[in-house]
């Protein structure tokens, strides 16, 4: 294609969930001036349709045989006219937007923990890098048994975000109960802007295999990124797995500067068709930006979307890496999202993007059809049907030339599904929602830090006993927990590692948690294998026509 010059990193929103909530009209305002119609001019049949939706309202507020909530009623009439356009398309009732736009900025304002109701208390998973309960010292385990002199026994989460989050600079006094201290400690901790984080670990796999798990493309995204590369590179990293498996997406600026760090020419790395010409534009490669002197593998699976997309296509149109796992999502849309008088917001397509070959990789939809839309992703043959389609496909050229397919997600180089050999009773007790692994791993800790050097030497050397797994076991008795005896035997390795997982996320942090659980994790162990093939693509700077 025709490079623009324009580099322009406008923050139009790519998300792939259609949240059930739709919306109104008046966004066409600014569009008047020219006016798309296919027959009856659209402003002749908005004027006429309100008419009868005034008439409906009128007659449902006087005759319907119950109070009605008009604002409930509304909201429903607003999600029907977006569920007509297209799945990704919707109306954000404004009790939601402050947690979406949350989502998006990156941060709010708290004292920041990861946390779960367990035993009726406020328990820490973890706190928050940089956080302020990151800096008074809060740990995993740590129970808020208290909030300003409050019991907070039964508290529920709506309650813990009532009381924990406020403006920056405030102070909240909480009482913290310790599993190794006898007796509970009070703690002032000032609140403050706590990001929320779209890279959720960085790690070294082994001595040169970097690991970066990216779970959304928020505002602070590229930043992110940069650091976690920095910080994987300072360990010595000469390859890398990106993995951007359930990255439903986001910004799309986000996602052309995290695909510019990974190419080193001045390519396309994605563009947008739309209606009207200022929702056009390119995103071209920066030459100095980018890094190819390492081969990358781009982990992906059905749930990688959007944003994500961008990201993989790039990587794979211009021959940088190798794509494995599922084939991924398939949204080519692009969303702006345009607040409304009352607090609420619309979500609104605005355009297509295609990759840098030319692919759209927008999967075939019904307006109005949202169920079924979503629904054949969790088809268990989902992958044989769509390669069974690939000759009915629209194909494109790879810069090297290897043919890739549009009309339907990024199809992976090396597919490679993600196998779930457990139990049922098995994943029952590791999702219980009393997270008895963590309780007993958080408290278990203690015994372990002394006899170890450090995380290299805890992951490599040393393991859960038989012994220790038996004290686990008569922990979930004491806890009155259900378990199955021969699932824990049949699955103990996994049970194993996940126990090792949770002591790593207490004595460490949520990176070498992540480590340790990627062990045990099918896709990412086997991807390992393939950097023979993605060595083949490291340094190619030849551009496309």
């Amino acid at each position: 294609m025709t490079k623009k010059s324009s580099r322009n990193f406008r923050p139009f929103l790519l998300s792939i969930l259609a949240t059930g909530s739709i919306v109104l009209f008046l966004f066409l305002a600014p569009l008047a001036k020219t006016a798309y119609s296919f027959g009856k001019n659209p402003f002749a049949v908005i004027k006429e349709k309100m008419q009868v939706l005034n008439q409906i309202l009128v007659y449902v507020n006087e005759l319907y045989f119950e109070s009605v909530d008009m604002e409930d009623l509304m909201d429903g009439a607003f999600n029907g006219i977006m569920k007509e356009l297209d799945p990704h398309s919707v109306f954000i009732p404004s009790k939601d937007m402050e947690e979406i736009d949350e989502q998006f900025r990156g941060n709010f304002q708290g004292i920041g923990i990861e946390f779960d109701i367990l035993h009726g208390y406020i328990t820490v998973i973890a706190p928050v890098a940089d956080s302020p309960s990151e800096k008074i010292g809060l740990q995993p385990g740590d129970q808020i048994t208290a909030i300003n002199g409050e019991d907070a026994y039964e508290i529920t989460k709506k309650e813990v975000f009532e009381k924990l989050r406020g403006p920056k600079g405030s102070a909240v006094d909480v009482t913290i109960r310790r599993p190794s201290l006898k007796k509970p400690f009070d703690v002032t901790i000032i609140r403050d802007r706590i990001p929320i984080y779209s890279v959720r670990a960085a790690i070294m796999l082994d001595d040169t295999t970097g690991y970066i798990w990216l779970t959304r493309f928020s505002a602070t995204t590229i930043k992110e990124v940069r650091s976690a590369l920095a910080k994987l590179q300072a360990e010595n990293m000469t390859q890398l797995v990106f993995d951007l498996r359930n990255n439903s997406g986001g910004y799309l600026d986000q996602a052309a500067a995290v695909a510019d760090l990974f190419i080193s020419s001045e390519d396309t790395l994605v563009y947008t068709k739309g209606k009207r010409k200022d929702v056009e534009q390119a995103f071209i490669g920066d030459a100095g930006t980018g890094e190819d002197d390492y081969p990358i593998i781009v982990l992906v699976n059905r749930g990688s979307a959007s944003a994500s997309e961008i990201v993989a296509g790039a990587v794979q149109d211009l021959d940088r890496g190798i794509i494995v796992g599922e084939t991924t999502f398939g949204k080519g849309l692009v969303q702006r999202q345009i607040p409304l008088q009352d607090g609420s917001a619309i979500r609104v397509t605005i355009a297509r993007y295609y990759t840098p070959s030319g692919r759209l990789i927008q999967r075939p939809y019904e307006n109005g059809d949202t169920h079924n839309y979503y629904k054949e992703l969790y088809d268990k043959d989902r992958e044989s049907i769509l390669d069974s389609l690939k000759e009915t496909l629209p194909k494109y050229k790879t810069r090297n030339g290897r043919t890739v397919y549009g009309g339907g997600g990024i199809t992976p180089d090396v597919y490679l599904p993600w196998e779930n050999t457990s139990l049922e009773a098995t994943r029952k007790l590791l999702w219980h929602s009393k997270r008895p692994i963590f309780n007993w791993a958080s408290t278990f800790a203690g015994d372990v830090k002394g006899n170890v050097n450090d995380y290299s030497d805890f992951k490599n050397n040393w393991t859960l006993t038989d012994e220790d797994l038996q004290s686990f076991i008569a922990f979930l008795d004491q806890e009155e927990i259900p378990y199955d005896l021969e699932a824990i035997e049949s699955d103990k390795l996994l049970l194993k590692t996940n126990i090792k997982a949770e002591i790593a996320g207490t004595l460490w942090s949520r990176n070498e948690a992540v480590g340790i659980r990627l062990t045990e994790d099918n896709q990412v162990m086997d991807a390992l294998t393939h950097f023979d093939e993605a060595v083949k693509f490291i340094g190619g700077k030849k551009s496309l026509p």
